[in-house]
């Protein structure tokens, strides 16, 4: 199974040039399933600190036309976030497109509150949990984002038996606390690891770093996006990571208290 992933541009619109030099990228590699970043289309409304009614509706439009051209790739599977209301704040909702059809998959839980990512001003988290999803045959975690960080949720989706955790984000220049949050999740989860960033600046002066990445099992690095190639792919055996799962850490047993 083909999986693609990706940097794309900040403040991504769908009726522009780069949109259709991203969307020839994404037909030329073919993939199976294609995992974009959080939330990819128009800026990212969280670098304000004051909730807006009109930035958040101008964000959900963007989202509608966005996610009505990741349909209309027809791939296999895409896998991607989107803002939703959420009584008077939004949700940020992962989904899945699959046959013609947006399903959603899992609300963010964790919210940042710092410069550049007021995100617990926005954004409000609904309790859902974290289920892994059945896409292609395969089970499929979601860690959007800073949820990666919290490694007990990655190692609950290997217990589950995904084959694929997903972490959609939107993060700064510092790549390496990413990459250190990737491999442990691949590792503790026997599971691939696969993540798509945002690249670029923003108009209030923040600039995000690219560096989509994919684990293998074990935590193996398999490839990285950079500004050369901002669309990467890797195939990825199911088997691989059922053998993982059986292997350490991936074993060890958690002592109840």
């Amino acid at each position: 199974m083909r999986i693609a992933f990706v940097e794309w541009p900040e403040a991504l619109l769908t009726d522009g040039a780069p949109w259709g030099d991203l969307k020839a990228a994404v037909t030329a590699a073919r993939p199976d399933i294609l995992l974009t970043n959080e939330l990819p289309f128009g800026p990212w409304i969280a670098e304000s600190a004051a909730f807006s009614d009109e930035a958040a509706q101008l964000s959900i439009r963007a989202h509608e036309a966005g996610l009505a051209e990741l349909t209309d790739l027809g791939l296999p599977a895409v896998i991607s976030s989107r803002p939703v209301w959420h009584g008077k704040r939004l949700a940020n909702e992962a989904v899945v497109i699959q046959d013609g059809a947006v399903r959603p998959l899992h609300r963010k839980h964790y919210f940042p509150n710092e410069p550049g990512w007021f995100e617990s001003e926005w954004y409000s988290g609904d309790g859902s949990g974290f289920v892994p999803a059945e896409i292609l045959g395969i089970k499929v975690g979601v860690l959007l984002c800073t949820e990666a960080m919290f490694n007990e949720r990655a190692r609950a989706y290997g217990k589950q038996g995904t084959s694929l955790i997903v972490v959609p984000r939107t993060t700064g220049v510092n790549l390496e606390p990413w990459k250190i949050a990737g491999a442990m999740a691949a590792l503790v989860a026997g599971t691939y690891v696969v993540s798509s960033n945002r690249v670029g600046p923003t108009q209030g002066g923040m600039r995000f770093g690219g560096g989509g990445f994919a684990y293998a099992p074990h935590g193996k690095l398999l490839s990285m996006t950079t500004e050369a190639n901002p669309l990467q792919t890797f195939e990825l055996d199911p088997q691989a990571a059922a053998s993982a799962q059986r292997e350490y850490p991936c074993y060890v047993p958690e002592i109840s208290t």
